[in-house]
């Protein structure tokens, strides 16, 4: 008789059915829960009474337990190089704003541009050698502050003296680069007051300061004797170069026709036949100058005493630079006023704007001239005036040693070839009349 349920109360499987062949494996149905559970203990502690079932244990029927919630998943713990949370996740209402792209480094060397520049005007991602060391203390090369910084094994440096400070500040104005070359002309009307001596040691103390090449050109019409002022390497002539032109190709070329001083001035000869000198014209003076000017950086001219001769005119016309020199005296300061007379009346008035005056006095002493009033006449004409003192070496008229000249003289020198240089930022000069050149 099969037994009937009752409310409340298991069925129990084996009473309705034959028992199973084999009993699969714990856990191995899926689509069953465990219905085999452990014996059930009563409350004093004794084991319940129980029907063995297949497997020693009370079967029971499963009733499913409900469905609990899935807990949410905990957090990550944070890991070692890692942001928790990430900032920059797109999906917290909180992110910030994704970065800009970096900007790839600009070579310093292209220099500051637009918005690169502070409000100061400097470039903020260059540095610098004064941002980054202390000033330093020049050593004094002369004088009793040399002598001090010697005898105190260099604990005590006062620095060089203004008077070094001056010349270095000289010597920086006069290596200003120069793009192209630049042509100066030396000029005066009377004679013996210094012209060919000024070109001379002006050239000197450009070709020992810079790097560059500096030629001297001696287009005087009549036998000149710049060639006598350094020592003489070659017998040619201008005529020799411009009768050689086309085979001249480099500078090893040209430098066949030049003598150079100890201080690397080169200086081309003038033609010492006064027949041949008369024929020197402005298509001569530009020839050679087209020569020259491929090799030299600076070219000075020393022109004769005549300001009618056809090379002159060559000479004036392609002057960056006019120097005037005149001397001490009466007739060598009306000989000069006469000149700026002469240029302004030929159309020259720019180039008289660009002269430098130079008082050259080739005498011990200047008698009873007033150097104030003759300094303010030419000053008010013309850009500047440099006064050279008296020095004996030059007043030889040999060979010129810089190393023989006087301090003084010296200094002069420095002043007027820095004077010069302060032309050389442009290739037709600071001082330059845009207007001349169109004429």
């Amino acid at each position: 008789m099969t037994e009937q349920p009752t409310p409340n109360r298991p069925v129990r499987p084996w009473a309705a059915a034959p028992a199973p062949a084999a009993e699969p494996a714990r856990g191995t149905d899926p689509d069953r829960t465990d219905i085999y559970r452990a014996p059930v203990v009563n409350g004093n502690g004794t084991a319940a009474a129980a029907r063995p079932g297949p497997t020693g244990l009370t079967p029971i029927v499963a009733r499913p337990e409900p469905a609990e919630e899935p807990s949410p998943p905990e957090p990550e713990p944070p890991r070692r190089g890692r942001r928790w949370p990430n900032p920059n996740d797109p999906l917290r209402r909180d992110a910030p704003e994704p970065r800009p792209p970096l900007t790839p480094v600009r070579d310093a060397s292209q220099g500051p541009t637009g918005p690169e520049l502070g409000a100061a005007g400097a470039y903020g991602g260059e540095l610098s050698r004064d941002m980054l060391f202390k000033p330093l203390q020049r050593r004094p090369v002369s004088g009793w502050r040399r002598w001090l910084y010697l005898v105190t094994f260099g604990l005590v440096n006062l620095g060089e003296s203004p008077q070094e400070a001056r010349y270095r500040e000289l010597v920086a104005r006069v290596n200003q680069p120069i793009r192209g070359n630049q042509k100066i002309a030396t000029l005066s009307l009377k004679g013996g007051v210094g012209k060919t001596t000024t070109t001379t040691v002006l050239g000197s103390t450009l070709a020992s300061l810079r790097g560059d090449h500096v030629v001297a050109v001696d287009a005087n019409p009549d036998r000149g004797t710049l060639a006598a002022r350094v020592p003489s390497q070659t017998v040619a002539t201008v005529r020799d170069l411009l009768d050689d032109a086309v085979n001249i190709e480099r500078y090893s070329d040209v430098r066949a026709f030049t003598s150079q001083a100890p201080s690397r001035l080169e200086v081309l000869a003038s033609e010492r036949d006064p027949h041949k000198a008369e024929a020197f014209s402005e298509a001569d003076y530009r020839g050679a100058l087209d020569v020259l000017e491929h090799f030299y950086s600076i070219i000075l001219t020393d022109c004769g005493t005549g300001l009618t001769h056809s090379a002159m005119r060559g000479v004036l016309d392609t002057a960056n630079t006019l120097v005037l020199v005149a001397s001490p005296a009466l007739d060598g300061a009306q000989s000069a006023a006469a000149t700026i007379d002469w240029l302004d009346a030929q159309g020259y008035s720019a180039l008289v704007q660009r002269t430098v005056v130079v008082i050259s006095c080739a005498r011990p002493g200047v008698g009873g001239v007033n150097m104030d009033q003759l300094v303010e006449h030419f000053a008010a004409r013309t850009r500047t005036v440099v006064v050279i003192p008296y020095d004996q070496h030059l007043a030889e008229g040999s060979e010129v040693d810089l190393d023989r000249l006087h301090p003084a003289t010296r200094n002069a020198f420095m002043e007027l070839a820095a004077l010069v240089a302060d032309d050389f930022a442009t290739p037709t000069g600071r001082h330059h009349d845009p207007m001349r050149a169109r004429r």
